[in-house]
């Protein structure tokens, strides 16, 4: 079963924690989809993210990954948009 879906923890600062009023989320997501669809994910879910869209960079597992990086079971994400000053 393990190779239909991955679980994933989305820690949230930020806008983005403002927005969902939780520190964190699980999602359910395919195998291999790639860090990108989490914030697809999030702007669905809050189209008001969208300006957010090109400032925000991520996390996976403590390390800083390109949009395309597939996820994998267990991993956490961390959208990371720009803060004050910068």
């Amino acid at each position: 079963m393990s190779n239909l879906a991955i679980t994933v923890t989305v820690q949230l600062f930020a806008v983005y924690q403002e927005v969902y009023k939780v520190p964190k989320l699980v999602l359910t997501l395919p195998p291999q989809t790639p860090v990108s669809q989490v914030l697809e994910h999030c702007i669905e879910e809050h189209p008001e993210l969208e300006r957010w869209r090109p400032l925000t960079h991520f996390g996976v597992n403590l390390q800083f990954v390109p949009p395309e990086t597939p996820l994998s079971n267990g991993d956490e994400v961390v959208l990371i948009p720009p803060v004050s000053g910068g």
